[in-house]
């Protein structure tokens, strides 16, 4: 009689087969941060490389065949039970969370680069699976030409990308280098062909005819209507983008022999200047890049300048980087010196192209210093610490300004004239400039 009066154990309720594969998305996205950042796992064990990529290949043909059942079982009715359902869930966290062990056994010491590649891949991987969960959770029970197999393909196209993995850091090292190198020459290409496509009379006529009417009002312009000029290049511009496609041609040319270099004279033992040279060569596309989108109009020099600063500071780098190691038996080889000089060489011409923009660019951080200064009670500038004056400065008379004080936004009266006295050289010291008188 106790026994037939002890309550009878609860049995779990599994939740509809739906609501499960959304759950199941949800796991593997948790996953993706720790793939992110997750570090090798620590073993006594010798590392086997036919060992290791025997079983990475095994792994992603396993999620492969998941994917692929549970597209099926979910693509017509009726869906799978519960039961059937949670069977199938576990099959595939089970598929995925051994891929990414396979990947987390791949040691450090056989290159950052690898690592990365194989990572990459595994994330792809298992991203891919979760938006196979995304999509039978959307659509089920649909014809097999809907969204759910085209992210099962995504998932299999993932998992084929395996096979394809570089075996060593130095084929990791080399098929990065080739990515590199077709990136800075397709941004060549586009800024070739934009400056081949370039009309700088473009709209012009238009506007002529639109504004026939108005020929004789001038102050359109002063009134801010536009002119088209952000539309096209100045002669100005056009002057300056020839040293720029000369910094990138040169960009290219870095890229194309260090991979030269890499696959002549690279060692499969020396993973650490290997990785090196990969990590500052991938800061190059990117330098390019910005570069290139700084040359389109409207141009602003001091960015152009900046962007081309710091691509030559990367150039430097890499090639420093690369003579020093061991792809580069001879440091002394002719093309590292020779490199360094083109750079240089395009980077001084758009110094001297750019130089009048930076001297006003700097005498108008001068003006907004002293006005700030002469609010605030000093009124002279040996009291003051501010860049000097440049030649051009004596130009400079703005009718009204705006400046902030410490207090308040502050209206200078209108008008004011400064004058500001030319000096022999940037660098001279304050103390040894010219007085500055403002007039309020």
């Amino acid at each position: 009689m106790a026994n037939a009066a002890a309550p009878t154990a609860a049995v779990p309720t599994l939740a509809p087969p739906l609501e499960q594969i959304r759950h199941l998305a949800e796991e593997l996205r948790l996953l993706i941060p720790g793939v992110r950042v997750g570090e090798a796992l620590e073993t006594t064990k010798e590392f086997n490389p036919e060992t290791f990529w025997r079983r990475l290949n095994e792994a992603a043909v396993n999620v492969s065949r998941e994917a692929t059942t549970l597209t099926e079982v979910f693509s017509h009715l009726p869906l799978p039970s519960p039961q059937e359902t949670q069977r199938f869930c576990e099959q595939v966290h089970a598929a995925i969370k051994a891929m990414i062990a396979v990947y987390y056994s791949l040691p450090k010491n056989q290159g950052i680069t690898l690592r990365k590649l194989v990572r990459s891949t595994t994330l792809d991987i298992v991203d891919g699976m979760a938006q196979l969960m995304d999509a039978l959770f959307m659509t089920p029970s649909q014809s097999s030409e809907n969204n759910d197999l085209i992210s099962y393909n995504s998932v299999w196209t993932a998992c084929q990308q395996v096979p394809q993995i570089p075996r060593d850091n130095k084929a990791a090292a080399l098929s990065m280098l080739t990515k590199n190198v077709d990136f800075v020459k397709d941004a060549h290409e586009e800024m070739e062909q934009a400056v081949e496509e370039c009309d700088p009379y473009c709209g012009l006529l238009n506007d002529t005819e639109d504004n026939s009417d108005n020929h004789g009002d001038e102050e359109d312009d002063g009134l801010g209507y536009p002119n088209n000029r952000d539309l096209y290049w100045s002669e100005e511009d056009q002057e300056l983008i020839i040293p720029c496609l000369a910094l990138v041609r040169a960009s290219k040319a870095c890229l194309k022999k260090i991979r030269i270099s890499v696959a002549e004279n690279g060692k499969k033992d020396q993973v650490a200047q290997l990785d090196d040279i990969v990590d500052i060569s991938d800061e190059i596309s990117p330098s390019v890049d910005d570069l290139a989108l700084s040359i389109y109009p409207p141009m602003c020099h001091l960015t152009v300048r900046i962007n081309s600063a710091k691509l030559v500071s990367v150039l430097k780098k890499a090639l420093e980087i690369t003579k020093a190691s061991h792809v580069t038996p001879q440091p002394e080889d002719s093309w590292i010196p020779l490199l360094i000089n083109a750079v240089d060489h395009c980077m001084n011409r758009i110094k001297e192209l750019t130089q009048n923009e930076l001297e006003l660019s700097n005498g108008l951080i001068l003006i907004r210093n002293v006005l700030r200064t002469k609010m605030l009670g000093f009124t002279s500038l040996e009291k003051m610490t501010s860049k000097p004056l440049f030649p051009f400065a004596e130009k400079m008379k703005p009718s009204f300004i705006l400046e902030e004080s410490s207090q308040a936004r502050v209206p200078i009266p209108n008008p004011v004239d400064i004058d500001l006295y030319p000096c022999c050289h940037p660098e001279d010291e304050v103390s040894a400039l010219p007085k500055l008188n403002l007039h309020f």
